[in-house]
C-alpha cells in the first residue's frame, strides 16, 4: 500500500504520538493509528500534520477511553 519510506514515517508519527501510552492499551494506539493512516491514505504525508491529526485523535473525547 505505502512505499517503506511512508510506512517508516508513518510508524515514527504513532510512536511519537503514542510515546506516554501504554503498549498495553491497544485500543487507544489502534485508534490513533487508524486516524494517521486514514489521512495517509488521502495523500497527507506532513509530518506535522500527521502528529497533529494523531495527538487530536489521542486527545478527543472518544467511547475507547
Amino acid at each position: 500500500m505505502f512505499d517503506t519510506t511512508t510506512t517508516a514515517l508513518l510508524r515514527a508519527v504513532l510512536d511519537e504520538v503514542c510515546e506516554s501510552v501504554s503498549q498495553r492499551e491497544i485500543g487507544a494506539r489502534t485508534h490513533v493509528a487508524s486516524k494517521i493512516l486514514e489521512a495517509a491514505t488521502r495523500g497527507e504525508v506532513s509530518p506535522e500534520v500527521l502528529r497533529q491529526i494523531g495527538r487530536d485523535a489521542l486527545y478527543a473525547p472518544t467511547m475507547w477511553r
